[in-house]
């Protein structure tokens, strides 16, 4: 008699939870906060005395972290710089309202030091923030570099 009251009781429950949306739901503001340690390439206040210049990427990962609740993604970026004085930065964009993430990498020099014009390689990785519920697509750079589907 106990195991059926306890089916019951699940059943109950299950019922009280909220279905699953079909489509993506929107994320408030605080979800797209990355910390630091999650992306050390983010823009700084001190690089708006820094010039802009390119980078060259040559390879974009993205992997899913389910060690975390919820899962996260990890992205790789393999790629270099015009010059071994060149800063690495990442802007991690939130998403728009077509649930796309958009991420610009690019790398800052400052035009008063002078440097050799030797590619720096660099690896890179930022861990993205959380989302809600649905289905995401990637671009570097303006460039399409995958998707995920967050849960």
């Amino acid at each position: 008699m106990r195991r059926i009251h306890f089916l019951i009781l699940l059943l109950t429950l299950s019922a009280c939870l909220p279905a699953p949306a079909v489509e993506p739901t929107s994320t408030g503001s605080a979800p797209f906060r990355i910390t630091a340690e999650e992306n050390p390439y983010a823009p700084k206040p001190e690089d708006l005395s820094l010039q802009i210049a390119d980078v060259t990427i040559t390879s974009v990962n993205l992997s899913e972290r389910f060690e975390f609740t919820p899962p996260r993604v990890l992205v790789n970026f393999l790629g270099y710089m015009p010059g071994v004085c060149n800063e690495l930065r990442i802007n991690v964009k939130p998403p728009d309202e077509n649930y796309r993430v958009f991420i610009e990498v690019y790398s800052l020099t400052d035009s008063d030091t002078v440097c050799e014009g030797v590619f720096k390689q660099f690896e890179a990785s930022i861990m993205l923030g959380t989302y809600s519920s649905g289905r995401y697509t990637i671009w570097v750079n303006d460039e399409p570099a995958g998707d995920f589907s967050a849960y």
